[in-house]
Order: C-alpha cells, then structure tokens, then sequence
C-alpha cells in the first residue's frame, strides 16, 4: 500500500492517471467552496517538506518495478501540491528515470508569482492551473483563500509563468452559478485568459458535492452560454463523470467495493478513505460515476455529506 501514490484513476482529461500526492491532506493556499476533499484543514503559505522526497523516490521506483506505465503522472491530491518545496526534484527525478511518461501539474497557481515555483514546476509536461475570478470580492466568495494572497498578483503570476515555460498550459475555470457567471466577471475572466494565453481553456463545474452545500453545478445550457459569451477557440466543457467508464482504467472492482461498503451503512468521504485505504480523489472519482447512474445519493448531515444507496 503506497502512502504517496494513488490509482491510476479514471481521469477525464488524462485518462489512465497515476496520481501523486506531495503534501497532508487539505493543506492549502485556498479553502474553495467547490472542493470535493472538503473543507481545508491547513489554510497556508508555506512552502516545506512536508512529504520526504525520498519516501516519494522509494514508492515511485516500487510502483513503476511492479506494474505497467499509465498514460499520466499527475501531481494532485486533497491539497495544493507546490506548497512542497521539493516538487522540482521529484520532477527531477522522473525526468532522469521515467522520461517517458507525461507529467501534469495540476495547480491552483496561486504560488506562480514566486520565481522559485514557476522554476520547479517548468519540468512538467503539462500544468493545470486554475483560475476562477478575476475581482477580488468573487476571488474571496469562491476560493476563500489565505490573506496573504490577492488575485492580480495571481493572474500575474500565471502569466509570467506562461512566457517562460515550453510546455501545455491548461487553463481550468470552475463555474459556480449566481457567483463568476455574471457579465462583469466572465468578461474580466477572458480578459485574463488572453493575457495567459493558455494552450487550452476547460470549463468545469461540480461534480461531487463540494465544502459548501449551497453551491450548485452549472447546467450543460449555462456551460455552453459562458463558451458563447466568450468566443474563444481553444475553450471547451470538460466531459462529466459517466465519460470515465470508457476509460480502461475504470475498474468495476472498485466500484463494487465502495457500493458494498456503504450498503452496510452510509459513509462519508472521509470513512471511505478510512475503510477501503485508498486516496480521496481516487474515491471521488468513483462516487460521481455511482451517483450519475443512481445507483447512489448523497445525504448533507452535520458530520458532512453522506454517501448512502438509492433504494429508490
């Protein structure tokens, strides 16, 4: 049982996606009101080891001596993984002993505008950073962040980032309606998108139920009205959950488990990640394929939201 890997999972964008997560879980810069890990539990700036680079060294060398290459190394998790400050030599050390497999980034690039991250991220394939303001009264609503941080000088950062590295910028934005739907703030939002001039721009929504039990998903018509209003060529809606049982990496094992699991009683995310010994996001990926199927629901209760079969 790896402590630092997770999957590979059904990634929608990445397909077969060895997970790789650097720091404890929900350590973050933000504290999004969407995040399907929850709520974060360590709200922070700082930049550490917080996960050895050699216990992450050991386990990718295991993984990789035991079982076939995924399509993706994709540094995720239930928090921000460049809050680790060695995350340029794990990038290091799979460019030297697995150069073969594409990395991605996946960020919330609110710490592009230190030199010393965009430097130790550059080795990555592909970075995904997200961006789902462009004032700061939305910026706060939604992201909830640290106080330290202001949403120019992340736009900033990302876009500095963009004219020094050589690799795929995907640019994610999440929408949250009745909050950066409106005109003002998706005409600020592309205005920041043509100055990061990201390779791809890909809109989202909630999937799983997020920290707040107010936010809702956007409809697929509201997805499309933001794509109309923006008339950017390299924009698109990321496909939702049912899309991940094409995937070769979606394992039917796994998906029985976690119904077995909670046929005997309702869980949370956190029980489930408790009981089974596997990753949060790994977990979540499953769960909004079981709940788009109905073959699950999800009930809010004070403990969180519980995960329970739809007898129905």
């Amino acid at each position: 049982m790896y402590k630092h890997l997770f999957g590979p999972v059904p990634s929608r964008r990445l397909g077969i996606s060895l997970g790789l997560d650097l720091v404890p879980m929900k350590s973050c810069s933000l504290n999004c009101t969407y995040c399907e890990c929850g709520a974060t539990t360590r709200l922070t700036l700082d930049r550490k080891e917080y996960v050895p680079f050699n216990a992450i060294k050991e386990e990718l060398t295991h993984y990789f001596s035991h079982n076939p290459e995924p399509d993706y190394i994709t540094f995720s998790g239930a928090g921000e993984p460049t809050l680790n400050s060695k995350i340029g030599e794990v990038l290091g050390f799979l460019e030297s002993q697995i150069s073969d497999i594409p990395v991605a980034v996946l960020t919330n690039g609110t710490l592009l505008y230190q030199k010393e991250v965009r430097d130790d991220i550059k080795g990555a394939t592909i970075v995904i950073p997200s961006l789902d303001a462009a004032t700061g009264k939305i910026f706060t609503k939604i992201n909830r962040p640290h106080p330290g941080l202001r949403i120019k000088t992340i736009i900033d950062g990302i876009v500095r980032f963009r004219k020094e590295y050589t690799g795929q910028i995907w640019l994610e934005v999440f929408l949250v309606p009745g909050l950066n739907d409106t005109r003002e703030e998706l005409a600020g939002i592309k205005q920041a998108i043509e100055r990061i001039e990201p390779d791809q721009v890909q809109l989202n929504t909630l999937d799983r139920p997020g920290a707040v039990t107010s936010i809702r998903p956007a409809t697929r018509k509201e997805l499309e009205r933001v794509l109309d209003f923006w008339q950017l060529d390299n924009a698109s809606i990321i496909a939702q959950a049912p899309a991940r049982k094409a995937l070769r990496s979606f394992r039917t094992d796994v998906e029985s488990t976690i119904l077995e699991t909670i046929a005997r009683r309702p869980c949370t995310l956190e029980d489930l990640t408790s009981i089974l010994g596997m990753h949060a996001n790994e977990i979540n990926k499953y769960l909004g394929v079981l709940e788009a199927d109905g073959k699950i629901k999800t009930i809010a209760q004070e403990r969180g939201y519980f995960y329970q079969l739809n007898r129905a």
